[in-house]
């Protein structure tokens, strides 16, 4: 008997062990999957885990190549254009004792947000008051978002914003208590700020206010809060903008870390089908800039087909309801197009970059949070471009949800309650006269398969429907999404825009990549295509694609070499009235000092038209100069097409043909390119 209960304790206590060790090793488990998940993503992010796979015909040709320079060259009349945001003369600091403090709402997307935070910090200067951290309506716990976030933190990073800022004004992370608690009962006067007010309307309208109440609320939703252009007077706040915008509102970490890690996923590409075996692979950024309200608002629904058209023009009479757009409802959208007021389309732009020489093998990077029409309207950019790509091709779901950190799950609202009208046939049946009668119907079908998909309410109601919690979560997602691309925009080697124009009329997600792109490094190359004149010229070849000839080729070299330099001469005269971050220059820019010399030597019209129209005469510091500017005659020309330039009448194959007398065609094609831009750089 004492045996059996020596033995029955021995077996718990190894039950018990067993139950210790258990748990050590799912702790164990759990710990290892934590603190490796980032190395084991990187391990497999080179394997399996991508859906792009490089398909690269031909290699690069070498940096110092006719060629490359220019596909992929600087414009060298820029390369003396630096940027220069530090305050000029006695710029003051701060005072600890301010009017008060303004408290920011920002509603809109990720364009009209940035353009919103550089307006308040500037008016929060203007009026000598303290900022409270600008919360962004798409950001809030409400919206379905990380707890783990506050709105500001969730896109941006809170302690670069308030270190960067402060020599410029006092930012707070919240209101004082009781201010705080004043605003929760809705006791401190709210501004509902117009579109580009004026200085004036800040001085009149809400310091009084400020200084009597010790606290303001401003509702900022047009996508800026002040004017674009300032009196000369107001410089230095013009360059307090760009400090903003391109120094203190930095992404916060996981943003930044996602975005170099796509960014050299995506230069550093390899693939065993690849006849390329070193990295730096330059690539293009293009954003479509194709969504539903832009495309609502410029009357261009006719582009589309189908459920996509009748979305769009429900959009803008809701416009038109709201006094939003002042016009018709139905438009001729072909005529739109040939005046340059729709987007050109994937299709248009891959036919623009071909023609201009670059190979299928080129990386085509696609950015935006929104392309309407969906991937249907990238095939043909897909069967042009071997090699084209988006955030989706070069990261993994668990990274996009570790950047949206951990949120509650969503339940399933509901569906409407079971059709009953079945029911009060069959009663009715039973209570008829005398039989035989003939049989009832059958019941209706159910309406639920035409409401399937976000754009069912289409078929079922004129009203569109609010939006849901999970709509909302995915808003706050695109903010991300764009944050993501904003960046890959910005360090691309060449950038080109499809439209550059949002939903009101104003400048929008590509617009503010320019801006930044012309501060930051000025020289890159930029196309800013005119849509009237490449409009003409895609109509054109649009019956005879396959077959360009050679005059039609060199015409579009000629517009997209072109809009290097115009293009930022026509932004000046018209983006930068509306938005100041498309167009930071000369506020924010300087030249080198022995650029006026060389400037004077050069005899094309062009350079002395740039930096007339431009403005820039503000020298650069002498730390600035890194070395003498040398710009010889074919260099100062190898941005111009040369006249007698032969270029291939096949400009794209049958779709017929195989792919590897595609390859062939095309290796001739860029070969008698590369020839012909050799002989121009002799000449």
């Amino acid at each position: 008997m004492k045996g059996e209960l020596k033995m029955k304790s021995k077996m718990k206590w190894v039950g018990l062990f067993g139950l210790v060790l258990s748990a050590f090793s799912i702790f164990i488990h759990f710990l290892l999957a934590r603190f490796t998940q980032m190395g084991a993503a990187d391990y497999e992010s080179s394997i399996t885990i991508f859906s792009w796979r490089p398909i690269f015909e031909k290699p690069i040709p070498p940096t110092n190549s006719p060629s490359h320079r220019r596909l992929w060259g600087p414009v060298k009349r820029l390369e003396s254009l630096y940027p220069d945001s530090n305050p000029q003369g006695n710029y003051a600091d701060p005072v600890s004792q301010t009017n008060g403090f303004i408290f920011v709402r920002i509603r809109g997307g990720f364009h009209e947000i940035r353009n919103s935070i550089c307006d308040v910090v500037v008016v929060a200067r203007l009026l000598n008051a303290t900022l409270a951290m600008p919360e962004i309506q798409s950001t809030t716990s409400s919206k379905g978002i990380s707890s783990q976030f506050k709105s500001f933190a969730y896109l941006y990073n809170e302690e670069q914003f308030v270190l960067s800022l402060a020599k410029d004004i006092t930012v707070v992370r919240t209101l004082p208590k009781e201010l705080k608690g004043a605003r929760r009962k809705k006791e401190i006067p709210v501004f509902r700020v117009p579109y580009s007010a004026s200085p004036f309307y800040y001085f009149h309208h809400v310091l009084p206010v400020l200084k009597s109440h010790s606290v303001v609320e401003l509702v900022v939703s047009e996508g800026g809060c002040l004017k674009a252009t300032l009196p000369p007077d107001f410089e230095e706040y013009q360059r307090l903008r760009c400090r903003v915008s391109f120094h203190a509102l930095k992404f916060r970490q996981e943003v930044q870390e996602l975005s170099a890690k796509i960014l050299q996923r995506q230069v550093h590409c390899f693939s065993q089908l690849s006849l390329l075996r070193a990295p730096g692979r330059p690539f293009i950024a293009f954003d479509p800039g194709m969504t539903r309200e832009s495309l609502a608002y410029h009357g261009c629904a006719e582009l589309f087909q189908d459920v996509h058209t009748e979305l769009i023009q429900h959009k803008r009479s809701w416009m038109i309801k709201r006094g939003i757009v002042k016009g018709k409802l139905s438009i001729n959208s072909a005529e739109e197009r040939l005046k340059g007021s729709c987007p050109l389309m994937p299709e248009e732009i891959g036919t623009l970059l071909r023609a201009y020489g670059y190979s299928r093998d080129t990386i085509i990077y696609v950015s935006g949070g929104e392309v309407f029409g969906g991937q249907r309207t990238l095939i043909p950019l897909h069967a042009m471009f071997e090699n084209v790509i988006d955030r989706t091709s070069l990261s993994t779901p668990w990274e996009m949800i570790r950047l949206y950190g951990q949120e509650v799950k969503l339940v399933d609202t509901p569906g409407p309650p079971p059709f009953t009208e079945e029911v009060t046939k069959r009663a009715a049946w039973k209570n008829a006269g005398p039989r035989p009668r003939p049989l009832p119907p059958p019941p209706a079908r159910p309406k639920s398969y035409n409401i399937e998909g976000w754009w069912g309410w289409v078929a079922e109601s004129d009203n569109e429907p609010d939006s849901t919690v999970m709509e909302l979560r995915t808003n706050a997602h695109k903010l991300l999404w764009e944050a993501i691309d904003y960046v890959i925009c910005v360090e691309a080697d060449v950038f080109i825009p499809g439209f550059d124009l949002d939903g009101k009329g104003h400048p929008n997600f590509a617009s503010l990549v320019m801006g930044h792109r012309l501060y930051q490094s000025a020289a890159s190359k930029t196309f800013r295509p005119d849509r009237k004149e490449a409009a003409k010229l895609l109509d054109e070849i649009r019956q005879h694609m396959h077959h360009a000839n050679r005059t039609w080729l060199e015409s579009v070299r000629r517009h997209l070499t072109k809009t290097l330099l115009d293009g930022i001469i026509e932004a000046s005269n018209k983006s930068k009235l509306q938005s100041f971050l498309s167009h930071p220059v000369p506020e924010c820019s300087c030249l080198r000092r022995d650029s006026f010399e060389v400037s004077k030597n050069s005899s094309s019209p062009s350079t002395s038209q740039l930096w007339k129209a431009l403005s820039v005469t503000r020298r650069c510091p002498a730390w600035m100069d890194s070395g003498p500017i040398s710009l010889s005659k074919d260099k100062e020309n190898e941005e111009v097409v040369d006249e007698d330039d032969s270029v291939s009448e096949l400009f794209f194959r049958e779709s017929a043909e195989n792919h590897e007398g595609d390859a062939e065609v095309n290796n001739k094609e860029e070969n008698q390119f590369e020839d012909q831009e050799d002989e121009g750089g002799d000449r």
